[in-house]
């Protein structure tokens, strides 16, 4: 079975759906933490702000279908799945509502529908089980592709290299993308990576990886193309480092006092996804300053909209603990 490829060329309607769908996780994302500093959400929350380019791009890259699973910052990867705002802010806020039913929170959610497979919060475990979904899809030859998304922390983990070599061995159509935002949970890369080039990590597997500016929505999708083409041809694994930037600490809890402010505020200045791709709109006469406003303005008015529905969806019914369940056994 075989898919047809996307075409490389990039319309005004492109740029614009991108600049979009990064607003859309730029404005949940902020939404979510006020709503975190008023105690609406409990637990850990995992901010995706200035990382929107990379999911955005590779989301355009892959066909339906196709599978996506992450770790623990992962509300720009459901929002960029197709997954709905209300069912997402209904999940942070521990509501009936959300997509796992209120039980799950910020690392725990799933869609089928969206083929959307979490959410996890063990560091580097969505990586093996991304590399299941893609040999569940070589067996099927159901042509489809898998994107197991981690971060630099996450990359010196074992089961990732145990994941690379079967993954290598019997030619997995699965795609990894390590976003790089150089810090993992507060431990720059030089300190914690012996070999910092984190594309490189696939070489003694044989695995081709390739480095991408990932605050740059346009290149991301480039080379997410040429991933997703060499995958899903049969080729096998492959390797995208995402070299990328949070704004915000590792999580709500993190005040991020390890790194200088002024490189923060540089990265925002001159390399933030959002604005550099309103930059090219603008200069290309592609939109206008009123029709980006507009356009913001109606996206907040979604998050906001989010954020009644969770308000007012219930809390879960306690019986609800008991659902769910792999096995209910007796007599144990």
């Amino acid at each position: 079975m075989s898919k047809s490829s996307k075409k490389s060329n990039i319309t005004t309607d492109d740029k614009l759906k991108f600049y979009n769908d990064m607003l859309l996780i730029r404005r949940f994302e902020e939404k979510a933490g006020q709503l975190y500093g008023r105690g609406l959400i409990a637990g850990f929350c995992h901010l995706y702000i200035g990382q929107e380019a990379v999911v955005v791009g590779m989301q355009d890259a892959i066909e339906d279908g196709d599978q996506v699973i992450t770790g623990y910052r992962d509300h720009g990867h459901m929002l960029a799945c197709g997954m709905d705002p209300d069912g997402v802010m209904a999940e942070l806020t521990g509501r009936e509502g959300g997509y796992s039913r209120g039980k799950g929170g910020s690392m725990h959610m799933f869609s089928r529908e969206k083929e959307f497979y979490g959410g996890h919060g063990i560091v580097g475990a969505q990586v093996p089980i991304g590399t299941g979904l893609a040999f569940s899809n070589k067996y099927k030859d159901n042509a489809k592709v898998c994107l197991a998304y981690f971060g630099d922390g996450a990359a010196n983990q074992g089961q990732v290299y145990e994941a690379f070599n079967m993954a290598s061995l019997w030619k997995l159509p699965v795609i990894y993308v390590i976003e790089n935002n150089m810090y993992a949970m507060g431990t720059s890369v030089e300190r914690h990576a012996s070999e910092v080039e984190l594309f490189k990590r696939g070489i003694s597997f044989e695995i081709e990886g390739i480095e991408v500016d990932g605050m740059d929505v346009l290149k991301v999708r480039e080379a997410g193309l040429k991933a997703v083409e060499h995958a899903r041809s049969g080729k096998g694994p492959f390797i995208l480092e995402m070299k990328t930037y949070r704004y915000r600490g590792h999580s709500m809890s993190d005040p991020a006092k390890y790194r200088k402010r002024e490189e923060v505020d540089d990265i925002r200045s001159h390399h933030d996804p959002i604005e550099g791709l309103k930059k090219q709109l603008l200069e290309a006469g592609e939109a206008t300053e009123e029709q980006l406003k507009e356009l913001d303005k109606e996206i907040k008015a979604i998050v906001a909209k989010s954020v009644d529905f969770a308000q007012e969806s219930p809390e879960p019914d306690p019986k609800e603990l008991w659902t769910d369940v792999l096995i209910e056994a007796e007599g144990l």
